[in-house]
């Protein structure tokens, strides 16, 4: 059963190692691959940077790629996420000294992430922000006013305008990134009236329901306003030593607009690290939910579908494909952190489909840790305390390249 932890060396055999011996730790096994169950990282850990605040659907907690960044790579070692999202494990990296490397098929990934890794200060943002024509003449989506008052839309459309002329620097990103993630939601805080939460829009006839229902019009909200507020609670937690090293990774981030399935322009075995967690087969709509921010960007809709299915088997065969390309870029003894879950009320552990497709690509499927985080009780890995209440759970497929 544990022959691969002892077949492993450096970081990742003794953290096995302690793991497998740890008093604690329960243990089961996989396709013979071992389950490891514990509280690896707690609620003290769990106070996650302000900049990481950006709405998104199916996103993990910063705790999750910190945990293996710092234990298996050095300061500017390369740190790989094949299916970037909102870009929590490559904004991570760039904290801590390494270089982000990121893909993602859907497009939005880019536009939130980029401009925090080149925060502008508060200053630039209120300069940037009075330069915009806040008036100016467009033609209005009418259907949109489901959403916004006339004025409100009036002048998210110059804002947009604003930010199509092309040529955009770091400031200009940031504010198209922040109006990304305030176009709807359910509090005075978003541009919109009373809607589903950030990380969702829904479609127009749904939203005339909301409004009938609730008896609502959409208020004027201050565009502005709303903006800076958002800026601020990004930034609250930067210092300036952590902006200087935001912005020296962001000169040499590589970050990728294309399926994870396609060669990309990255050296072989340049990676220490690959973090990842990829979309859960039929659980997420992209599309439906990225619908209004598409609109913002100029997007069609159908840009950010990923291109995996709801059939186990295909779905494998793309995770197949995505560890291949992950294996040439590895270095040799690298390690790659799968974060996976239960889907269909828990009846499919999806990785019993990645540890074949492991295996397949080359790799070596070292164990599976399930982090059981138990708020109620001291933390039994890394000595941290803590005494919330509740419970939270990850299942991350750890693998090797073999050296």
């Amino acid at each position: 059963m544990f022959s691969s932890i002892r077949s492993s060396s450096g970081p990742l055999r003794e953290f096995l190692e302690f793991q497998q011996f740890g008093r604690k730790s329960e243990l089961d096994e996989v396709l013979g691959v071992p389950r490891i169950a514990n509280e690896f990282w707690t609620s003290k850990q769990r106070a996650a940077h302000s900049l990481h605040e950006v709405s998104y659907r199916a996103c993990f907690k910063p705790q999750l790629p910190r945990f293996f960044i710092e234990r298996f790579t050095n300061p500017g070692d390369w740190v790989f996420d094949p299916y970037m999202g909102r870009g929590t494990s490559l904004l991570e990296a760039a904290f801590l000294g390494r270089v982000p490397v990121g893909c993602d098929i859907n497009p939005l990934s880019q536009a939130l992430l980029a401009p925090r890794l080149a925060p502008p200060t508060m200053a630039e943002i209120e300069q940037r922000l009075s330069e915009v024509a806040w008036e100016r003449k467009v033609e209005l989506p009418e259907d949109l006013l489901v959403f916004y008052h006339p004025t409100t839309l009036q002048h998210l459309c110059g804002l947009r305008k604003h930010l199509q002329r092309g040529g955009l620097d770091h400031i200009d990103r940031w504010i198209q990134m922040v109006a990304l993630t305030r176009l709807a939601g359910h509090s005075a805080g978003f541009f919109s009236v009373y809607t589903l939460p950030p990380n969702q829009a829904v479609s127009l006839e749904s939203q005339r329901r909301i409004n009938e229902k609730r008896k609502q019009v959409p208020p004027p909200r201050d565009v502005v306003q709303i903006i800076l507020r958002k800026s601020r609670s990004l930034l609250l937690d930067l210092n300036n030593d952590e902006r200087e090293r935001l912005h020296a990774q962001a000169g040499q981030a590589r970050l990728f607009t294309a399926s994870s399935e396609q060669p990309l322009a990255i050296p072989s075995q340049k990676l220490a690290l690959v973090v990842t967690s990829p979309p859960f087969l039929d659980v997420v709509d992209y599309a439906l939910d990225n619908w209004l921010r598409c609109w913002f960007l100029g997007l069609n809709p159908g840009q950010v579908t990923p291109t995996v299915t709801r059939r186990e088997g295909e779905w494998q065969n793309h995770i197949t494909n995505v560890l291949c390309n992950c294996y040439r870029m590895l270095r040799p003894e690298g390690v790659v952190a799968f974060e996976v879950g239960e889907v269909r009320k828990a009846s499919l552990e999806l990785e019993r489909l990645v540890v074949p497709a492991a295996r397949t690509a080359g790799f070596e499927p070292m164990c599976v840790l399930i982090n059981q985080q138990k708020f109620t009780k001291t933390a039994n890995c890394w000595g941290v305390a803590n005494g919330a209440k509740g419970t939270n759970t990850n299942r991350i497929v750890v693998l090797r390249r073999p050296g």
